[in-house]
């Protein structure tokens, strides 16, 4: 089952609202009956619920697509950008490592490093759980369904108690006009108590990032030390980034 095409199916089915199996198969390329399992696959994740003979979007204009489906989503790219962003780090550094999926595969690649970790998810304090060199260091706070992403007062208490020399923060969006934002205000709000709590600030980004930006503000543009990409990111928006002072690397 193809990652690409069940993001594009997701999308076209947002964008209108709704959207029949013949036009999806025209828009894919697939046939019918490989659109039908895959909107069945989307359904069981609540993207969309079926009809007879296609789909209706489930997610709102703007809202945030599934972990799981998005966990899917360009492994490769998401694993360059890990790497670049473990070689940033140095050995005895302090880490508060955000939510997503991005992030998530940070988490592994840290996983072997000596290093003292915070992070913001479940999904990533499952992947560090055991590694042999690094300090784990779990924050209060309540998970949010499916993201396990750790949210609320105790976990903004937790990140305001402790100093980072580094913050590995995940986006939603992020230009150089409208700066880092996220679809959920508490994840918003983490993230700006674990970038006050912090030195040095790194975004990552898969590059269609660079061109998105969600509701919640976080910080701006000018305020992150580094963004690390991939070499899909537009060039217009790694410039304009370059140009408002930021250092972006692409992998």
């Amino acid at each position: 089952m193809s990652a690409d095409r069940l993001r594009q199916i997701t999308d076209a089915v947002r964008d209108s609202g709704r959207r029949s199996v013949a036009e999806l198969a025209e828009l894919t390329g697939a046939s019918e009956m490989t659109i039908r399992r895959d909107l069945e696959s989307l359904a069981e994740q609540g993207v969309l619920e079926r009809y007879r003979g296609g789909a209706r979007s489930l997610l709102l204009r703007g809202e945030e697509i599934p972990f799981a489906l998005r966990a899917q989503e360009g492994t490769e790219a998401k694993r360059r950008i890990a790497a670049e962003v473990a070689a940033l780090l140095a050995d005895g550094e302090s880490v508060v490592l955000d939510s997503g999926t991005t992030c998530l595969e940070v988490a592994g690649a840290l996983h072997d490093r000596r290093l003292t970790v915070v992070p913001l998810s479940l999904h990533a304090a499952n992947a560090l759980a055991d590694a042999p060199r690094l300090t784990l260091l779990l924050p209060g706070g309540a998970p949010r369904r499916g993201e396990l992403a750790l949210t609320g007062p105790l976990t903004e208490a937790s990140l305001a108690a402790l100093r980072f020399d580094t913050a590995v923060i995940g986006c939603c969006g992020l230009t150089a006009t409208d700066g880092l934002t996220a679809h959920d205000l508490a994840d918003a709000a983490v993230k700006r108590a674990a970038i006050a709590s912090s030195r040095r600030v790194i975004a990552v980004a898969e590059g269609a990032k660079l061109s998105r930006t969600a509701l919640a503000h976080v910080l701006p543009a000018r305020a992150l030390h580094a963004v690390v990409t991939d070499d899909s990111a537009p060039a217009d928006a790694v410039d304009a980034l370059a140009a408002a002072g930021v250092t972006v690397r692409k992998v």
